[in-house]
């Protein structure tokens, strides 16, 4: 079999799998009645917020993840126009241009 062959069965497998996993997601979606959702959406009106993450002894001033004070990353200052000029080299060297 010739290696196109191959791939194409490759991808008609894969949309199949696909589909599968959609229409299974969709099934459980849809096994709820509209009063469970109510439910669990109330449920989940009550919780607390997952997104304050900050330990009790910190205080409001600075958030948390305020990286300001941190040195850049290396490479940082380049420019895109630059990294792309670098990368297109390497690629072009790769493949022996």
């Amino acid at each position: 079999m010739r290696w196109w062959k191959v791939l194409g069965l490759a991808g008609v497998a894969g949309v199949a799998a696909t589909g599968v996993v959609i229409a299974r997601a969709e099934r459980r979606r849809q096994a709820y009645t509209p009063e469970e959702i109510r439910t669990r959406l109330r449920a989940r009106l009550e919780e607390p917020p997952e997104d304050d993450l900050r330990p009790a002894g910190a205080s409001a001033a600075v958030p948390a993840g305020d990286f300001s004070d941190m040195p850049a990353a290396p490479g940082a200052h380049r420019s895109l126009r630059e990294r792309l000029r670098g990368g297109a080299a390497r690629l072009g060297s790769l493949l022996g241009r």
